[in-house]
């Protein structure tokens, strides 16, 4: 073999798994035993890069046996083609149709800035970063804004969830038919003018330049008091970035809970794409009950060629919060290690999901492996919990589906998907009025995964 020696560490952690100011920190993803596999010590051509991405592939990928001998590296343009080409050779007994839709290579610089929180989650960016703005139709013609990064450009410029575009560089035909050319002066441009409609009614009209900004996983946590019930809210939009950070802010997050004695918790995790294992687990901690400590949180599986590598984990409760019940509000960009948190806490309490529909449905994961100044991510594992349940690649279903609420800003308590939680907690039912159940067309929703697929959903272990 031409390549690098790298030593592959199998982490026990892993599912959609995406600072400090002086010194940049690897996230901590646990211990893990290592197997070391040699490959050449210099990748300098296309051709050797794309050499190590196959050969990696055939050892590492959960369907490994699966790639033809025929298949020939030479005949795509780099890693990232690869890596797409690799996917139709994933069959999984009970599906008629190859499951991987995640397998994916990134040059190094690119994947760096992402995995340390360094905006943004999309793939493919321009060099000098977005807006930190992402969008979703509500219905045909109205496009709203569903989240924005607070330290990014649109944070900085005060925009909010919820804000309507009426005008995009002064273009106000826009509608589910023209989403690729929303994607483009959105996701992609290095500037774009953009006319927003507020929630009270008022028009603004912002120019907006692309740059890189810390992101800020943790959107907002709260308390509500309804009569007995103390809610706490929780939104956490990525398991990506500064761990030491993150993990500061799940026990900040959770000893406000429990000195504020919260009885119930929901956890919006509606555009949480993923991340490091490890973060899940944290928060996994947090959220079981005391007697589920000791307990197997997951069994992370790898392919029979990489057995020797397979792993457990144990639950090992954080923190004085008792619960019994949790509710997770999620969506079809709900996926990975988000999913993972949900199916590791299903044996032990009452899970309740609330969103438009069933999760992304990703209950595998991988790793970046090196090749010249690429890594490459082919799926490598699959996770299990206590109870054996883990091959959720149709997605995690609802309890109640309920409308995102596009047209209000996070925690506010009439958006549809908060309401329709903290009516279940308080009176056992989920919905208020009819506006909360969700419908779509096939246009809304073809038009939603356009505008969702620039995202990586990852579960991610340690990088070599």
């Amino acid at each position: 073999m031409i390549g690098i020696n790298y030593k592959i560490v199998y982490a026990s952690a892993i599912a959609m798994v995406f600072l400090s100011a002086c010194k940049k920190e690897r996230p901590d993803v646990g211990a893990v035993p290592p197997t070391t596999v040699s490959l050449p010590v210099t990748i300098a051509s296309s051709t050797l890069v794309k050499d190590t991405a196959i050969k990696v592939s055939r050892d590492l990928y959960l369907w490994n046996t699966q790639i033809p001998a025929t298949f020939n590296a030479a005949d795509y343009a780099d890693p990232s083609e690869i890596m797409k080409a690799i996917r139709p050779f994933s069959m999984e007994p009970g599906f008629s149709s190859p499951v991987d839709k995640w397998s994916f290579a990134m040059k190094k610089t690119e994947w760096n800035q992402m995995s340390e929180g360094i905006g943004s989650l999309v793939s493919g960016k321009n060099e000098a970063g977005d807006f930190g703005m992402f969008v979703f139709f509500r219905a045909e013609g109205d496009l709203r804004v569903r989240l924005v990064e607070p330290n990014s450009p649109a944070g900085l410029a005060g925009i909010k969830r919820g804000w309507r575009i009426t005008q995009i560089n002064g273009n106000s035909d826009i509608n589910t038919a023209n989403s690729s050319t929303v994607v483009n002066s959105i996701y992609y441009s290095l500037s774009t003018s953009f006319k927003f409609t507020r929630p009270d009614g008022s028009s603004v009209s912002i120019s907006l330049n692309a740059a890189h900004y810390a992101e800020k996983p943790v959107f907002l946590d709260t308390v509500y008091t309804n009569g007995s019930e103390r809610i706490g809210y929780l939104v956490f939009n990525s398991f990506l970035g500064n761990s030491g950070l993150i993990n500061a802010e799940f026990q900040r997050v959770f000893s406000k809970f429990a000195s504020q004695q919260v009885t119930n918790v929901v956890v919006d995790l509606r555009y949480n794409g993923g991340g490091y294992v490890s973060l899940a687990e944290k928060l996994a901690n947090y959220l079981a009950p005391a007697d589920a400590s000791g307990g197997v949180m997951m069994k992370q599986i790898y392919n029979s060629q990489n057995s020797s590598n397979n792993v457990t984990t144990y639950i090992a409760k954080t923190g004085n919060l008792q619960l019994q019940k949790v509710y997770f509000i999620v969506s079809k960009s709900t996926a990975s290690a988000s999913e993972l948190l949900i199916n590791v806490l299903k044996p032990y309490m009452d899970v309740r999901l609330i969103g438009p529909s069933a999760t992304h449905g990703k209950p595998v994961g991988f790793f970046p492996v090196s090749a010249g100044d690429w890594y490459v991510f082919p799926v490598s594992f699959k996770t299990i919990n206590k109870n054996g349940e883990g091959n959720y690649y149709n997605g995690l279903p609802v309890n109640a589906s309920v409308a995102d609420g596009l047209d209000k800003d996070w925690g506010d308590v009439n958006e549809s998907c908060l309401a329709s939680a903290i009516k279940n907690i308080t009176t056992g039912a989920y919905f208020r009025s009819a506006s909360e159940t969700f419908s779509s067309t096939p246009q809304i929703t073809n038009s939603n995964d356009l505008l969702d697929k620039p995202f990586i959903k990852a579960t991610i272990g340690k990088e070599l």
